[in-house]
């Protein structure tokens, strides 16, 4: 049991509410082009960066809990590290580590799953993000589930593939597909057959989350498991095909695909095969995992469903206990930030709009569905539009800032936070006019918002989760030169970057309770214990590092 914060005896934090406002895949670019966050006409960031206390935090990497300092950051871990106050060793991490010591080949699950096709004589299907972006999957872990799947006598296997092109380079696909295919030769003799039987674009087929599209879903089952959709020879056939007739098109968006051969799809899932849905992230493997187990589902038609044993690579959603077998277990995070308050009294508020509501709420609170509270905690879900983001690029920012507006007003909350997905989801499009249209959109709202703390008394902090939209062109390696497409544009990039995140307080309230220079080289984990500090509380010893130092009563001030 978490118990209560202690109050911090010298400062019990503003009459008005902390406004934590996450700005999602908003960072400070190394290039000046391609950079929307500097580009856009952001005043109202501009003026608070220059007037407030400000820094960089580390959103990537081993400071959110990744292998390694190549890994970009992504919505999941960093909203889990923001939420937590400390780092968790996250999926990638944990996965690449059950591989290596080969604790999962060891566990009951994998066990089951081989002695299942083995004894029927059946496939093992493997379904999920194909590519090395380290966000929802890797590529390694399936090679090296497919490896171990030979080694144990599993003659058939069949890969569906869901294509990037928004982790890794908007138009890499084949670099994936065909080394890949070689792989799959070399695992195909002495009687094995492992062949690509289905995929499409990810933004197209099976990853939608949040229920905000389960028509992607149905596409991506009547695909995998129906062998439904448009036939091709090859994986290479069809994304060769689709970008023939759109040399525009990016890996995400591509249709579905199915591989036939003479006697029609060589990869349906049938009743008696097994299954792995190997991302190890969860949002975007919750509804296709649900349409796999749940006997009264509602969604869309399934046909008939087939009786297959269903693993997941982690297990997506603990509180609900989907899917009810995994490979690896999640890493278990504890005494959030939410609990803390909750447990103390702290009436919050959590918004945003379907394409991030769940990361400033379940994520946030350490992978866990239900409220800490029932009294003390309110959750607001704005709908997001179901049109490509570069239509609409401010998407609901200026709904969001409607509603947390009201809040303030209202003097009902202590603390609010709120995430504007424009940074992100736009960013992911790889349309530079649409960010920097989205980047405005949201500067707009966070004038007003700037605005509404004032009046009220209370304390606003500007970050981000990681960055995205700060790094929109590719770049030559070595050279840092952009790089350009046949038509002579500058070739989009669609993933995260690597980039620092701002952290900005804006407090008018301000009369020297902490140092005006705030902590530098830290990660976003430690906004946990600095909202903590900020709300008038003594962090837990074993959270990292707060950004501000609190200065104790009657030393004076360090502005």
């Amino acid at each position: 049991m978490v118990s209560a914060l202690k109050k911090n005896p010298d400062w019990k934090g503003r009459k008005g509410p902390l406004v934590l406002v996450i700005m999602d895949g908003v960072g400070y670019g190394q290039y000046k082009e391609g950079d929307a966050v500097a580009n856009a006409d952001m005043r109202h960031f501009r003026s608070l960066e220059a007037s407030c206390p400000a820094t960089k935090l580390k959103a990537h990497g081993t400071a959110v809990g990744l292998p390694s300092d190549e890994d970009m950051g992504n919505s999941e871990v960093g909203h889990n590290a923001i939420g937590c106050g400390r780092v968790f060793a996250q999926g990638a991490k944990l996965v690449s580590a059950s591989i290596e010591t080969g604790a999962m080949f060891q566990g009951t699950v994998w066990q089951e799953l081989i002695s299942q096709v083995k004894n029927r004589g059946s496939t093992l299907h493997f379904l999920g993000l194909f590519s090395d972006g380290n966000v929802h999957s890797h590529i390694d872990h399936l090679k090296a589930m497919l490896k171990r799947a030979r080694n144990e006598g599993v003659k058939k296997a069949r890969i569906h593939i869901l294509l990037d092109g928004r982790d890794v380079g908007s138009q890499s696909a084949l670099d994936y597909i065909l080394p890949f295919e070689d792989f799959l030769k070399n695992l195909s003799t002495e009687g094995f057959d492992y062949r690509i039987a289905s995929g499409g674009g990810r933004q197209y087929i099976t990853m939608d989350r949040y229920g905000a599209n389960w028509d992607m879903v149905k596409r991506g089952w009547d695909c995998h498991v129906r062998g439904i959709g448009r036939k091709f020879a090859s994986a290479e056939e069809a994304v060769l095909t689709y970008r023939k007739e759109n040399p525009q098109v990016i890996d995400q968006d591509i249709h579905e695909f199915v591989i036939h051969d003479e006697t029609g799809p060589i990869g349906t899932i049938n009743d008696g095969d097994a299954l792995i849905f190997f991302n190890f992230r969860g949002d975007r493997a919750l509804e296709i995992t649900r349409a796999f187990e749940e006997e009264n589902f509602t969604f869309f038609d399934r046909g008939k469903k087939p009786d297959v044993y269903y693993a997941g690579m982690m297990q997506y959603d603990g509180d609900l206990g989907i899917p009810a077998k995994y490979l690896v277990s999640p890493p278990a995070i504890d005494r959030t930030v939410g609990e803390f308050l909750a447990n103390s009294g702290v009436k919050s508020l959590a918004i945003s709009e379907t394409q991030k509501f769940g990361h400033v709420t379940y994520f946030y609170n350490g992978n866990r569905a239900d409220k800490f509270s029932e009294e003390l905690e309110d959750y607001i879900e704005i709908k997001s539009d179901r049109v490509p983001f570069e239509e609409r690029p401010w998407m609901k920012c200026a709904e969001i800032t409607d509603k947390v507006i009201s809040a303030i007003e209202s003097g009902t909350y202590q603390f609010i936070r709120l995430n504007f997905p424009n940074g992100d989801m736009v960013g992911h499009t790889g349309v530079y006019q649409a960010v920097i249209c989205g980047m405005e959109a949201m500067d707009l709202q966070i004038g007003r918002l700037a605005k509404a703390v004032e009046k009220a008394g209370g304390i606003l902090i500007l970050t981000a989760d990681h960055g995205n939209s700060d790094d929109m062109f590719e770049h030559d390696k070595k050279t840092k030169a952009v790089l350009f497409d046949k038509d002579g544009q500058p070739k989009a990039k669609t993933s995260h970057s690597l980039n620092p995140v701002p952290c900005i307080i804006y407090d008018p309230g301000f009369q020297g309770e902490y140092d005006m220079h705030l902590v530098s080289g830290l990660g976003i984990s430690s906004l946990g214990a600095t909202c903590i500090n900020l709300l008038g509380f003594v962090p837990p010893e074993d959270y990292d590092a707060s950004i501000v130092r609190m200065i104790p009563r009657g030393q004076g001030s360090q502005a």
